[in-house]
């Protein structure tokens, strides 16, 4: 993944309602969150019968896919204006769509915003291509922003829930094998030794920061689900590429002229499921503790051959990166997040030729017809 802060941003809907009357009204509408992946907002909006109000601190892929709700104001929490443009190009976001500047390192920076707000999506984490001190530029932020975050929330006492979007990467690195005939679930960890051994950073940072979560939660009462996708792909609605998108970069290097492919095998899923599950994550009473969003996971040399099977006049990487053998891969249940209501996902193969079509709309690769 390439640096900057990473998949997840902010956002809230808030609505002016009589606190005494909360615990009746389970569809009162005020929603927050974090989030770095711009995530097509308007698919994955809550369709709420009362109007809102909805901040957003949107950065890349899946914050996208969370701004344009019905009837609903929204709000959106930035650090660099630059990188929000794009959504005030939505239906309605003269009216409804006011941009205020917030910074997650920031203690109490999130107080306002979350007051009065029923749920809240917390999505942002930082991420740095090239690390020189792990310490310092991911670790340290991305736990004291999910604690400045969870904070702020258990000081306002309309918060009903917390959505965290956490990562597959917080979840499959504990040193146990990973083989065609392996299931990995909702009950495996990522080992933080095993990960600061490996150098995983990110992923080092993911786990400590979920893990603060949890413990922030029962130690605080606070409501929190988390979901935890693996690499995300499918449509942009922002009209950059972001070093951070570090999957939509992977196919796009892919499509660009790369003469190897990675010796890798990753969990893939579309973006419009990850905000799916965030939703239903939020509306659905009976969600509890973790959802891993995982379509299929394969190796490298399968995403090429799907690109070559659909673009035939364009070449592609032969061969892979090393003359190792190929790391195998392994299957991921959905038993669990099938509880939430989704039973199906967008498949490998759609979320591929969605994220390539992006990809040349926006300029980044071309593709012969």
């Amino acid at each position: 993944m390439p640096s900057v802060s990473c998949p997840h941003a902010h956002m809230m809907f808030r609505q002016k309602f009589d606190r005494r009357l909360y615990a009746s009204k389970s569809d009162a509408g005020l929603l927050a969150v974090t989030c770095a992946m711009l995530v097509d907002v308007s698919k994955l909006a809550l369709r709420w019968n009362k109007p809102n109000k909805l901040i957003l601190r949107a950065y890349y892929f899946q914050n996208n896919q969370i701004i344009s709700f019905e009837r609903s104001v929204c709000i959106c929490l930035y650090e660099d204006r630059n990188r929000v443009g794009h959504l005030l190009r939505f239906d309605g976001a003269k009216e409804r769509l006011h941009l205020f500047k917030a910074n997650l390192r920031k203690d109490g920076s999130f107080d306002a915003a979350v007051e009065g707000c029923v749920g809240v999506f917390h999505t942002d984490s930082p991420y740095y291509y090239e690390v020189t001190d792990p310490q310092a530029q991911l670790i340290d932020p991305a736990v004291k922003g999910m604690l400045n975050v969870l904070g702020s929330c258990s000081k306002a006492l309309s918060v009903k829930r917390v959505v965290v979007t956490s990562s597959f990467a917080t979840v499959a690195y504990n040193g146990r094998p990973r083989t065609p005939e392996v299931v990995v679930d909702e009950t495996w960890f990522s080992d933080s030794v095993v990960c600061e051994r490996e150098k995983m950073w990110c992923a080092l940072a993911k786990t400590l920061a979920e893990d603060a979560a949890w413990k922030f939660a029962k130690e605080n009462d606070l409501d929190i689900v988390t979901i935890n996708p693996a690499m995300v792909i499918g449509p942009m609605l922002q009209t950059y590429l972001d070093i951070s998108d570090d999957a939509m970069n992977s196919i796009a290097q892919l499509c660009d002229g790369s003469q190897t492919y990675p010796n890798a095998s990753l969990g893939w899923v579309n973006v419009k499921d990850v905000a799916n599950a965030h939703i239903l994550a939020f509306k659905n009473p009976s969600a509890r503790g973790r959802y891993c969003l995982v379509e299929r996971v394969v190796h490298y040399s399968e995403i090429v051959e799907i690109l070559r099977n659909k673009y035939r006049f364009r070449k592609f990487p032969d061969k892979c990166e090393d003359d190792k053998p190929f790391v195998p891969t392994y299957q991921v249940s959905k038993e669990k997040v099938k509880s939430l209501g989704i039973n199906n996902t967008t498949s490998l193969e759609q979320s591929i030729m969605e994220t390539v079509e992006s990809l040349y709309v926006e300029s980044y690769i071309w593709v012969p017809s």
